[in-house]
């Protein structure tokens, strides 16, 4: 705990002007020109050796069990308890009160609660967990439907991506008789929640806005978003209460092993290599612990590069670890259907699908500034952020919240120490990937203007909009 305002401010200018030296010299380091300086983990005791991380059952908090079950954090010092969360408040909730002291999180939970959209704490992150790993799958009944509407390739199977043009129709038909889509998402801030929007937006569908007072998310909705648990979606499709869910593994291919529903696109066709899961930590955590911090982040980085070294070679033993009940707890025959390089979409209609799941290659584990840019334009976007802000706040908060400084000071250890490869880092990096058009709709994304980003849009709140009694405004 801090002893009082002047001091901790004080403090904290000081750490962000070491920080910022340190980013500088990592770079020089990596060209051989000089001996970087870090916190000497290796000759100073950690700060708390026992800790309790807390996760959500799914696929993506693998790098967690495996750095458990590898013994990557006992030998980086760490005894670390694992414990499964009922749903993503509670976990966040948990960690600014300290009774864990870190997470698996939603890419968008260190953001949200920063801003303060919902619980206001300061969260950090210095560790991306993985690329891609969810899908958007629809009930049977609405896939009949959609089938009429979708191209098919020389054998006859459906033509991928799939579009959110062919849901339309469903949608439309539904309306007419008086009647809501439901669709299922695992939060509010979730990159789910995110993928979901952006998928129904590009094919002319309104997902539905936020405003100060309405924090639903269905204003002006052609289809209805709520918030449903990952583990039950799969039984509350099959009961009709949604008819269709975006989640991560393994629940979407859990639908098609049970026979309630199919499939239709996944994240990976959305958004090539899209950030998924972070590890979080509060920021008062991260400050009166920064060697445990460093710790955790290189037992992660270790973790990573094991589930994606010798083209995914481990990932039938991480298969196993996530079938455990105290991990993931699904069929095993289940959780390899995509982790192991493939994804089933129809039943009997399994495609290749590499890079479904990514741990490390792609730079998967580096925090980059302009991540966190893209899911506060889709916060804005949707109303979330209900006001206009320049491109300097998008760019001011991601430096706050994601931090490529301490996950680089890891990654120099673990090099020093012979357990990773100089040239496996972005030792240069400024923190922002170039411009991206991965997307469905091919709009481009550039991280240093977002304003400019998000007027490529013709759904969706841009400039000084803003939603007041249920209607735009501006």
């Amino acid at each position: 705990m801090n002893n009082g305002g002047a001091s901790s401010h004080k403090t904290l200018s000081c750490s962000r002007r070491k920080m910022l030296s340190l980013m500088g010299a990592t770079a020089l380091w990596a060209s051989g020109i000089l001996e970087l300086p870090l916190v000497q983990a290796a000759e100073q005791p950690l700060e708390k050796d026992q800790l309790k991380l807390g996760f959500i059952k799914l696929t993506d908090m693998v790098p967690l069990a495996v750095a458990v079950e590898k013994g990557f954090f006992e030998e980086e010092g760490l005894m670390v308890t694992l414990e499964p969360q009922a749903n993503w408040k509670v976990l966040l909730d948990r960690v600014i009160a300290g009774e864990l002291d870190g997470a698996h999180m939603l890419a968008g939970q260190p953001l949200g609660a920063t801003i303060g959209f919902g619980t206001q704490s300061e969260i950090i992150t210095a560790f991306s967990m993985d690329l891609n790993g969810n899908a958007i799958t629809v009930s049977n009944e609405v896939w009949q439907q959609m089938k009429a509407h979708i191209g098919k390739q020389a054998d006859g199977k459906p033509q991928h991506p799939i579009k959110a043009e062919a849901l339309k129709p469903v949608v439309e038909k539904l309306r007419e008789a008086g009647k809501n889509f439901n669709f299922g998402m695992v939060f509010p801030v979730s990159t789910h929640n995110y993928e979901l929007r952006y998928w129904l937006a590009a094919g002319g569908i309104h997902p539905g806005f936020y405003s100060a007072s309405d924090i639903t998310g269905q204003i002006m909705a052609d289809v209805l978003l709520s918030v449903t648990p990952p583990p039950q979606m799969p039984a509350t499709l099959e009961s009709g209460t949604i008819q269709g869910y975006c989640v991560g593994e393994p629940w979407n291919q859990q639908a098609v092993f049970k026979g309630v529903g199919v499939p239709v696109i996944t994240d990976y066709e959305i958004w090539k290599n899209n950030p998924e899961k972070v590890f979080g930590v509060t920021k008062a955590w991260a400050e009166k612990h920064p060697r445990t911090h460093l710790a955790l982040l290189k037992g992660l980085i270790r973790a990573a590069r094991w589930l994606d070294e010798n083209n995914n070679a481990n990932r039938l033993e991480a298969v196993k670890m996530l079938s455990k009940a105290e991990f993931v707890g699904a069929d095993a025959k289940v959780i390899a259907n995509s982790m192991t390089g493939t994804f089933e979409y129809e039943k009997g209609d399994k495609r290749s699908a590499e890079d479904f799941n990514v741990f490390f290659r792609h730079h998967a584990t580096y925090p980059f500034y302009s991540d966190a840019i893209w899911y506060l334009t889709q916060m804005r976007r949707w109303g979330q952020i209900t006001e206009h802000k320049p491109d300097s706040w998008y760019i001011d908060t991601a430096r706050k919240v994601y931090r490529p400084d301490l996950y680089l000071q890891a990654a120099k250890m673990l090099v020093d120490e012979g357990k990773a490869k100089k040239e496996e880092f972005l030792w240069e990096s400024n923190g922002f990937r170039a411009v991206q058009s991965d997307f469905i709709d091919g709009m481009p994304f550039d991280a240093r203007s977002p304003n400019g980003y998000l007027e490529q849009f013709a759904i969706g709140l841009k400039g000084k909009q803003k939603v007041v009694s249920g209607k735009v405004e501006g």
